[in-house]
């Protein structure tokens, strides 16, 4: 990687963890505890917004910046895995099918939305 496209990914980065963070903190302070709603929303919209980029063929600095530094600051997978754990038997496996089947259908819509345009 040269240094042009790791300053890209750290802009990018710098940009979508503190989203992350923000989302994350207000929403799972808010909401009703049953689900880590911040966590699966970050994740969701990283997984549109990359499906988009993917489905546009982005790539280069511009994927550099976007796909791999703002989503892969926005979304997470440690949180995710940590907060289908704690929940525990039913809950936290319903977490983990809601996210996992969340994320991928984000990503398929994100794509053929701009494949379906072009």
């Amino acid at each position: 990687m040269t240094p042009a496209l790791a300053l890209l990914v750290a802009l990018g980065a710098a940009v979508g963890a503190p989203v992350r963070y923000a989302v994350g903190h207000r929403l799972d302070r808010d909401l009703p505890h049953r689900l880590p709603w911040g966590t699966l929303l970050v994740n969701l919209v990283g997984s549109l917004v990359l499906g988009t980029l993917v489905g546009a063929a982005v790539d280069g600095h511009a994927m550099a910046l976007l796909g791999v530094g703002f989503c892969g600051g926005l979304t997470t997978y440690s949180s995710f895995a940590v907060q289908a754990v704690a929940a525990g038997g039913r809950r936290g496996a319903a977490y983990a099918v809601l996210s996992v089947g969340g994320c991928l259908l984000c990503a398929t819509l994100g794509l053929s939305l701009v494949r379906a345009l072009s």
